[in-house]
């Protein structure tokens, strides 16, 4: 998978900024691997990551931390692998799995991170994890969808990325309570927030935002949840949402 910026969503971005909005990217990529684009875009932080497990300066700096009690992470490695899907887990910012699959290859390019293979997850993971993944088929994840979220109710929040990535995090830990954190923090209301996004994982952030905003082409549960949809990247929806801030 390779993303890239929209010269006109990088614009876009500059010029709310250069007016004074508060943008802030909120991903559910680990910690090193939202940088990058954080830089590229112009933004000075803080930067909600993990799916919201965490949010950070682009310092490094760790303001909000709820990650994954080790049980409950371990309960859904046995449940990985009893199917034999790929599973990793996160410690220090690295991105660690017990077997080099295709599947770690293909989320590491994506990510811009490194494999860390470990012996043994149980034992190389720490306390908490800010996340757990697992990467399979499109297919495979959908049945999975439904079953994950049934058996760990009330314990774990699951969620789609992209088609490919089911990510687990902690029960206190969305996008909407990261965002819920930041806004806080910076004295902005909630009726002031815009959310933008186009994953399962945006669902809750569109959702609590003052102006929910879905990319067309969502899942149908994030569409239902906005408030309006603008185009996907590559076709200016960045740009339409800057003019209808800005206006």
């Amino acid at each position: 998978m390779q993303l890239r910026l929209d010269p006109r969503d990088v614009d876009a971005v500059r010029r709310m900024v250069a007016a004074g909005v508060t943008v802030v990217a909120c991903t559910g990529r680990p910690y090193p691997g939202a940088v990058p684009w954080v830089k590229r875009l112009g933004l000075a932080g803080p930067i909600v990551c993990y799916q919201g497990a965490q949010v950070r300066t682009l310092d490094g700096d760790t303001l909000l931390d709820h990650g994954v009690h080790h049980s409950l992470a371990m309960e859904v490695i046995r449940y990985a692998r009893e199917r034999d899907l790929h599973v990793q887990g996160y410690r220090d910012d690295l991105l660690i799995v017990q077997r080099d699959r295709p599947e770690a290859r293909q989320y590491a390019q994506h990510a811009g991170m490194d494999i860390h293979v470990v012996d043994d997850l149980d034992q190389a993971m720490g306390e908490t994890t800010p996340k757990l993944v697992i990467v399979s088929t499109p297919e495979t994840i959908e049945r999975l969808l439904p079953d994950v979220r049934r058996r760990w109710d009330g314990k774990l929040n699951a969620a789609t990325s992209t088609p490919d990535y089911l990510e687990f995090t902690s029960v206190e830990s969305d996008k909407a309570s990261a965002l819920r954190f930041v806004s806080d923090r910076l004295g902005i209301s909630q009726s002031e927030v815009a959310a933008v996004g186009d994953g399962r994982n945006d669902t809750s952030m569109i959702a609590w935002a003052g102006l929910g905003v879905a990319v067309e082409g969502s899942p149908g549960e994030v569409i239902a949840v906005a408030d309006r949809t603008i185009p996907g990247p590559g076709h200016g929806g960045i740009q339409q949402l800057a003019d209808a801030l800005l206006k």
